[in-house]
């Protein structure tokens, strides 16, 4: 029984993110999460009226984050001598995130785990989401569907070829797409996830908004 007790410690260790408050710096890779936004709206942002949530605003594919991630677990909230933000610093993504609040909160728990001063991991965020090509198609749809979570992925892979399908997985929440997350190395190279990272939606069809 003892074994048996240490062997599920051991794997419930292995799943579970690092623990906050980490020296910056110490990660293996960058994840690149971005966010389907017509689907955060109906699940979040309309409720807190959200002003990228308005008709007119036309936003498909946000950056969520660029996120410090290890080989098992990630680190958050970490120790860093560099200085947080200005306000015109995380003003200036609301273009590619939707609201200066977003990018604040994604400096203040995973941008300090870069090691970056938040000029050059802002600057680091933006290199990586305008490198992905977000498909045409989906931008497109004129009225809500329902499509296979693979479909999301094959029109990735499609849009970028440089990308496989080890290093993309797509999640879902509520029924719905909820983000694309692609895996790249510390150069902004494609890379495959790791394990923990690697977790697709296991739904046979999720719905997809058009954006707004």
């Amino acid at each position: 029984m003892r074994t048996v007790i240490a062997v599920l410690w051991l794997l419930i260790a292995a799943s579970a993110p690092r623990a906050e408050n980490e020296p910056a710096g110490q990660f293996d890779y960058y994840l690149l999460v971005l966010s389907w936004s017509p689907s955060w709206c109906r699940l979040e942002g309309d409720d807190r009226h959200a002003p990228e949530c308005r008709q007119g605003a036309g936003l498909g594919f946000t950056l969520h984050g660029l996120w410090p991630q290890g080989e098992s677990g990630w680190p958050s909230y970490c120790r860093t001598s560099e200085r947080d933000p200005g306000r015109s610093q995380t003003a200036a993504m609301a273009d590619i995130m939707g609201s200066a609040g977003l990018a604040w909160y994604q400096w203040k728990k995973h941008g300090r785990c870069s090691g970056l001063s938040a000029e050059r991991y802002f600057a680091l965020a933006r290199q990586a989401y305008e490198r992905i090509n977000r498909p045409k198609l989906l931008r497109a749809i004129p009225h809500p569907v329902r499509i296979a979570p693979g479909v999301v992925e094959a029109a990735f892979l499609e849009a970028n070829p440089q990308l496989s399908p080890d290093s993309v997985t797509v999640t879902c929440r509520g029924g719905l797409l909820q983000e694309v997350r692609i895996c790249l190395d510390r150069s902004l190279q494609p890379r495959p996830c790791s394990a923990s990272v690697a977790r697709d939606c296991s739904a046979p069809a999720i719905a997809l908004d058009p954006p707004r």
